[in-house]
């Protein structure tokens, strides 16, 4: 009788057990699907500038959107990664800015809009697009930009260089070739300065920075106020197009 007793005990136990993991998993399950849909929405604007127009020509297939000048082939691709829990479509009006200054422009739509789940999106636009693309550059905004570094990294005989937007390296570039380039905005109010400057220990000795003045940390897309960022003295368009300067003046001197 104590045997039994025993038994079902145990059987309770377990059943109590297993329903508990089961709960876990449940709101782990369901604050996860929270979490990675509670991201920042695209504009109107920039869910407009995801259209071709006159200039620009924009296709999309199996998850990366293309902006490439119209009635040109371009030979130098820019393969961008957006920032965590922002639609990729923010970055639509500075994408076709610079693809309207004569490069191919890749924009890549990250599970869950967080590139830390697909690091290696860039390797299978370079593999698809290497006959047509001579040099290759890799680009991303926040966690886009750390994640792009991570690839590089691993590939640098594949990439060019690496263009940081309010973004900076986890991984050690110093010994590679790689040309880089920094910008971040001087009213970001989100980006690390401190981890930023002491990541600079991972970049290349000739490493190029540039701060946009007025700028913040959400205007090199188009995704509205983001939570502590600073309040920018110039409006997003000023800031992307200094972007788009900047970024056309360092690939002309590779």
């Amino acid at each position: 009788m104590d045997r039994e007793k025993r038994k079902t005990g145990k059987r309770k136990w377990l059943k109590v057990s297993l329903l508990g993991i089961a709960g876990l998993l449940l709101v782990l399950i369901l604050g996860f699907l929270w979490y990675v849909n509670d991201y920042s929405k695209a504009t109107d604007a920039a869910v407009q500038a995801m259209t071709s127009d006159s200039a620009v020509a924009v296709t999309a297939e199996d998850g990366t959107t293309l902006f490439k000048p119209v009635d040109e082939d371009p030979t130098t691709g820019i393969i961008f990664y957006p920032g965590g829990k922002v639609d990729e479509k923010a970055y639509a009006p500075l994408l076709k800015r610079l693809a309207a200054q004569g490069y191919a422009v890749f924009l890549v739509s990250m599970p869950f809009h967080l590139a830390v789940f697909d690091s290696d999106a860039a390797e299978p636009i370079i593999a698809e697009q290497g006959q047509q693309i001579e040099k290759w550059y890799l680009s991303g905004h926040s966690l886009g930009g750390v994640m792009a570094a991570q690839f590089a990294a691993q590939q640098p005989d594949e990439i060019a260089g690496l263009i940081f937007l309010a973004a900076y390296p986890a991984v050690d570039l110093s010994g590679t070739s790689l040309a880089v380039l920094s910008l971040y905005g001087s009213d970001d109010g989100v980006l690390d300065l401190a981890a930023y400057n002491d990541a600079k220990k991972y970049m290349p000795d000739d490493y190029k920075q540039f701060v946009i003045m007025g700028g913040n940390h959400a205007q090199f897309g188009d995704y509205g106020r983001q939570a502590g960022d600073g309040v920018a003295a110039i409006t997003a368009a000023e800031q992307q197009q200094a972007a788009v300067d900047e970024i056309v003046s360092f690939i002309g001197k590779q």
